[in-house]
């Protein structure tokens, strides 16, 4: 679906982390609906002309107070993505310390809308989850610290809802990916390129997880700003956004390699033996890296966990109260993503 509203005067929409993957695509999209656009971001690429740009830390609050002042909607995605078990004050500090800046300045400034990014990872504690949906409890334990920083920031986004003004909810896209994707694709390729994506992990049942393409995480984000407003449904909630085809891990793989000229892995190794050496490789990462914040390089303990267990969700609930069905299907989003590595020269040669 797609943003439908004709307002009397232009929106004005800040993004956070707006010249990241995702909020990139957020930008484009609220652009092309005729907002004026902000975007806060602790890196600044100007890549549009026609959006004002603001280099700031979600960690200043006086930073984000300046930025946030005087726009109608906020789309809060600035997070730190980082999954091992180690850096956890910078995790903390910018996932739930940053949140609460931008939710603050947000009350303060009377920004009448919020849209929190989370994620679908907050109801999972490493075991399987089926066609879960939004009645799922918060988990009570976290594989990754990640998680359990995104679950802080969600409950406090949603339990502010209405105060001072501000409407909140949030959605949890599951595994975004993607033109523009600077984890998931990115990562297959280089182990692939590297000759270390030669076993996959996991023997017997094939797990199936959700891939959501990033414009339909797109289209969810805008519906929610739009539909949030005093009397909807939609104020103090969350949203599963999620394509509805989940598939297994190694599934997707099979899809992306052979395209790009790299050849999936045909071996299994029990998911033992892959969970011990990532934990061997995040203690290296720890106590000799000090603590590295690239991607895991598909050994955390998180990512084992995530490859050999089911979790996938229900977006029925986006569907009925924000309209979202989404309109780019897996086969196509694959299609798209390989045909941008192409572009990118990823391909084997």
């Amino acid at each position: 679906m797609t943003a439908s509203a004709s307002p009397s005067h232009a929106r004005s929409s800040l993004v956070t982390g707006g010249c990241g993957f995702l909020g990139r695509a957020v930008v484009d999209a609220l652009v092309a609906r005729g907002d004026r656009v902000t975007v806060l971001d602790h890196r600044i690429d100007p890549w549009r002309s026609d959006v004002h740009f603001v280099s700031a830390d979600i960690c200043d609050p006086r930073a984000v107070q300046d930025a946030i002042a005087g726009h109608d909607t906020v789309f809060h995605g600035a997070s730190l993505v980082h999954t091992k078990h180690n850096r956890l004050e910078m995790v903390r500090a910018v996932n739930i310390d940053g949140t609460r800046n931008v939710l603050r300045a947000c009350q303060q400034s009377g920004v009448p809308r919020l849209v929190y990014v989370s994620s679908a990872s907050v109801v999972y504690d490493g075991h399987d989850i089926k066609n879960g949906d939004e009645s799922l409890p918060y988990a009570p334990s976290f594989p990754a610290p990640y998680a359990e920083t995104k679950r802080i920031a969600e409950e406090e986004i949603l339990k502010a809802n209405g105060q001072q003004g501000t409407l909140t909810c949030a959605i949890r896209p599951h595994v975004v990916f993607g033109p523009g994707d600077t984890r998931l694709v990115p990562a297959i390729l280089a182990r692939a390129r590297e000759g270390k994506l030669k076993f996959r992990v996991g023997l017997g049942e094939k797990k199936l997880s959700d891939f959501t393409y990033v414009t339909n995480v797109v289209d969810g984000m805008l519906a929610a700003g739009e539909r949030l407003e005093a009397g909807s449904p939609v104020p103090g909630q969350a949203y599963f956004i999620t394509n509805g085809e989940p598939m297994s891990f190694w599934d997707f793989v099979a899809q992306v390699l052979p395209p790009l000229g790299f050849t999936p892995p045909r071996l299994a190794i029990p998911r033992s033996i892959a969970y011990g050496a990532a934990a061997v490789r995040e203690a290296y990462d720890t106590h000799v890296r000090g603590g590295t914040l690239n991607a895991e390089e598909g050994l955390s303990r998180f990512a084992i966990r995530y490859i050999t267990s089911h979790h996938y969700f229900s977006h029925a609930k986006a569907t009925r109260d924000l309209g979202y069905v989404p309109r780019v299907r897996m086969a196509e989003g694959i299609q798209s993503a390989i045909a941008f590595c192409r572009e990118l020269g990823a391909a084997k040669r």
